[in-house]
């Protein structure tokens, strides 16, 4: 890309180089490019006013310079302002520029945070100005993230450029910026970049300022209206209509050997008429740990096997597929269903074989991890998709599997309750079915908080357990000894648990284990030869023993609320009161402490979620940060609920009464992204 193109004014190669690594690539990106912070450099303070550990700017003479080398090489420096009052400047990386601009008898400006030194008070590291001719600031001074070899003057330097090329016009009519008392952009842009000095640096980071509201406004209204235009597009798409005929769904419901519940009733219904559209169906199924989510999934395939296409189910673990893959089998095989497993593991003979009869047609449902969007994987007639766990997976990676037929079907599935507010921001495009019941007969599970110093109790409690009958998980973070995180092992907890309980069966897995080996231990466990199944947390999702009735989590405290939660629905299944004990080591953080807290008094998977939405954010609770799913930069799900509900209002009027603005508001906003939209 060339900088005239991009650019109305010259920078050179290296520096665009750089800027590419900030993502800047336009005047637009270099406006939205706001500061980490402001300096105050509006004003003096003199040496005896100043606060210790607050940042000030002092005006004072160099009365005496010297290089120390006790404890090490440094650079002190003595200055003294117009009250007569004394202060040590402190370097102890510096340069002969340095030494020169504070040579003896120099009036300079120094700003940093006032601490007790050994010498007296002193800064550490200020930041120098010798060109005191100039005046104060007239505003606060923007401290930029940036990269090496890009420095702060200069990307001061490029920002007040990009700000003088903006377009004057505002994407939004001034009748909408009136009716929701939102200033214009170009003033927001200047002055979040330039604050005036009357305003706190509290002020500007709080974001409830009528410049932030902008921003945050524009943002949230940009991603409304592009899921709604995706969805749109959607509903205006073609797709083929998949209308079963009953010959496989049916007598898979009559062979369960239990009733849906209304909720999985309701969500098939929902399913169906989905499926006989001629538009492409994007439906998120969600529900609680243990809600009944698969079969639901598995009566949706049988209805698309039944209309003469392939269904492709994808998980994000070799473990979880595999789960399926024998659940799934366990259903369809008896019904004469051709089920097929890939995974990334696979011999290549299989492999091939595997590829072959899923291009020729005979495979009928393949289940498999991200495997299955490999470039090489050819479909005969591919019209359904399932993707569980569907916020594990990049946004690229579901485009890759939907791009493998013709306007498919997806239905996605999340164990993860979505609270509301991330339902009406990052989900817009999508109808949602939402099992909110469990099936009848599964129990409460107690939580018990534990310090890792008892451990012995609950190995009493793993023993008794035992000897009623039942099995238990012992879960553990990491497989191998890591010296920094100092956390106990899986292959260390087996040692430990067959040496203090040799009387038990004890077996292992984890996620380094071949998949032969994995799924004969979790056979074994299902069948009731292993008492207790030491593993990681592969067994997080997927796995369904009715007859475990207690969960052992090593080091809670380093896990996440959604991780916990699943974990601990792997037992409850059954008719035997059950229980999770969540094992800590002290000390605590804060965030440790919250986590605990809340996974010890909730067992409502949505509220879970939303509290840890609230300690998490967004980003971090969908796994956005690794995934590539674009994020909001400015506005807080949590925080700004009356603006994100604003933004969805207005969403649908501009689309129907003003295209052009929402053309062109997009543009501002969202040109970087439009290849993930309604994905």
């Amino acid at each position: 890309m060339s900088d005239k193109s991009q650019f109305p004014f010259s920078i050179s190669p290296s520096t665009l180089s750089k800027l590419a690594k900030l993502n800047i690539s336009n005047i637009w990106d270099l406006a939205l490019h706001l500061p980490l912070r402001y300096e105050d450099e509006t004003h003096i303070t003199p040496i005896a006013d100043a606060q210790l550990g607050v940042p000030v700017q002092i005006e004072a003479t160099v009365i005496h310079q010297q290089i120390q080398f006790r404890p090490r090489r440094q650079l002190v420096v003595q200055v003294k302002d117009v009250s007569g009052h004394m202060l040590y400047l402190r370097f102890i990386h510096f340069y002969p520029t340095q030494q020169k601009q504070l040579a003896q008898g120099n009036v300079i400006r120094a700003l940093g945070e006032i601490r007790h030194g050994f010498l007296g008070d002193e800064m550490v590291h200020p930041k120098i100005r010798t060109d005191i001719e100039k005046g104060l600031s007239e505003s606060l001074t923007p401290i930029y993230p940036t990269v090496n070899g890009l420095n702060q003057p200069t990307l001061r330097r490029l920002v007040d450029s990009a700000l003088k090329s903006l377009p004057a016009d505002d994407t939004l009519p001034v009748s909408l910026l009136e009716q929701l008392q939102l200033p214009p952009l170009i003033d927001s842009l200047h002055f979040l970049h330039s604050p005036p000095p009357l305003y706190t640096v509290r002020d500007l980071h709080e974001g409830t300022l009528p410049a932030w509201q902008r921003l945050k406004f524009d943002e949230l209204l940009a991603q409304q209206l592009s899921m709604r235009l995706a969805r749109h597009q959607r509903l205006n798409g073609h797709a083929l209509s998949l209308n079963g005929d009953g010959h496989i769904s049916q007598p898979l419901l009559a062979n369960l050997g239990f009733e849906l519940t209304h909720a999985q009733q309701r969500a098939i219904r929902e399913i169906t008429l989905d499926l006989a559209q001629n538009h492409p169906m994007h439906r998120l199924l969600q529900g609680d740990v243990g809600s009944g989510k698969t079969i639901v999934c598995a009566l949706a395939a049988a209805i698309a096997i039944e209309a003469g296409f392939q269904v492709a189910v994808m998980a994000p673990t070799e473990i979880l597929a595999e789960q399926h893959y024998l659940k799934f089998q366990h259903w369809f095989a008896p019904l004469g269903i051709q089920i097929a497993w890939l995974s990334g593991s696979m011999r290549k003979k299989a492999r091939e074989e595997t590829k072959s009869l899923l291009t020729n047609g005979t495979i009928q449902l393949v289940i498999g991890t991200h495997a299955l969007f490999s470039e090489d994987i050819e479909f005969n007639n591919l019209g359904l998709v399932i993707v569980d766990e569907q916020h594990r997976f990049g946004v690229a990676q579901r485009l890759a599997l939907k791009n493998k037929g013709d306007s498919v079907h997806q239905l996605m599935m999340s164990a993860t309750p979505i609270p509301r507010t991330l339902a009406m921001s990052f989900f817009a495009d999508l109808d949602v079915s939402v099992i909110d019941e469990l099936p009848p007969g599964r129990t409460p599970i107690i939580t018990r908080l534990v310090n890792s110093s008892r451990r012995h109790e609950v190995e009493k409690l793993v023993r008794h357990t035992c000897a009623q009958g039942q099995q238990a998980y012992w879960v553990c973070p990491l497989i191998e000894e890591s010296e920094v995180l100092q956390l106990q092992t899986a292959v260390d907890t087996v040692a430990e648990l067959q040496n203090s309980l040799p009387e038990l069966t004890i077996g292992l897995v984890h996620g380094r284990l071949k998949p032969v080996e994995k799924a004969a231990v979790m056979a074994a466990f299902v069948q009731g030869d292993i008492q207790v199944l030491v593993a990681t947390t592969v067994i997080e999702v997927g796995v369904d023993v009715p007859n475990a009735a207690l969960m052992v989590i090593e080091h809670a405290e380093r896990m996440g609320l959604a991780q916990l939660h699943q974990l601990r629905g792997r037992v409850g299944r059954g008719a035997a009161s059950s229980r999770c004990v969540l094992l800590f080591s002290e000390p605590l953080s804060d965030m440790a402490k919250a986590r605990l807290k809340v996974i010890y008094e909730n067992n409502d998977g949505f509220e879970i979620a939303r509290q840890d939405l609230h300690l998490r954010g967004p980003g971090e609770f969908l796994g956005a940060r690794q995934s590539g799913m674009p994020m909001l930069r400015f506005a807080n799900l949590e925080e700004d609920l009356a603006l994100l509900e604003k933004a969805r209002d207005v969403a649908p009027m501009l689309i129907a009464q003003q295209p052009e603005v929402v053309k062109k508001h997009l543009h501002r906003w969202l040109s970087q992204r439009a290849a993930y939209l309604g994905v």
